[in-house]
């Protein structure tokens, strides 16, 4: 099995594999092109097909945004993501339709051992330094807000329709039609009818 496959499986790889690291080195350098670009330049939906070919091409990515090996990011329709997204994608990240995400969020699916000496960078079989490292797939339902500063950790799943407040370290699974908040985050409350624009009339001239 290649590096590549135990990758997305979620087992221990060697991201020095000649073939793994030359793709992601590939990749990074579309990345850096597509953050160089400003943000209304037609080039950058261009560059987004090459290097996350598997974001819906009508999602808007303002500013920045950094990604591991983007190919493993699964972006649904009529998503919207603020300044410096990050999504380090060694296994999949999938996110629904039509998600709200707020500037400096991150998304993270890597996993690095506790054991100080398992984390320990050595000396690979490829004859390049490397280190243990595994991932665990992250998953986004439909219509989910994440605030600004949010970071979601590898293997949480959020459900459809919630908002995880700013500043949260979401550590475990998120349901659906929640309003979720902390560090660790935590569940708030059930979003509810009362929560509706009709009910604050205070916002509309």
């Amino acid at each position: 099995m290649g590096e590549e496959a135990k990758m997305l499986r979620g087992l221990i790889y060697d991201c020095s594999e000649p073939e793994l690291s030359s793709k992601q080195k590939e990749l990074n350098i579309l990345n850096e092109e597509f953050n160089r670009l400003s943000t209304f330049s037609p080039k950058r939906a261009e560059l987004l097909a090459k290097f996350a070919p598997n974001i819906d091409p009508s999602c808007w990515l303002r500013g920045n945004v950094y990604f591991d090996y983007g190919c493993n990011i699964y972006m649904g329709p009529n998503c919207y993501a603020n300044y410096n997204l990050t999504i380090l994608d060694v296994c999949p990240v999938i996110i629904g339709e039509g998600c709200h995400i707020g500037s400096g969020v991150s998304i993270l699916t890597p996993v690095h051992p506790m054991i100080a000496s398992e984390r320990a960078m050595y000396l690979g079989k490829y004859g390049k330094i490397t280190d243990n490292e595994y991932g665990k797939p992250v998953k986004i339902g439909s219509h989910v807000w994440l605030a600004s500063n949010v970071t979601v950790l590898p293997g949480v799943t959020i459900g459809d329709n919630s908002v995880i407040g700013a500043g949260s370290v979401v550590t475990r699974d998120v349901p659906s039609n929640v309003f979720a908040a902390g560090n660790p985050c935590r569940v708030i409350r059930t979003i509810t009818e009362k929560d509706s624009l009709n009910n604050h009339p205070e916002l509309f001239e």
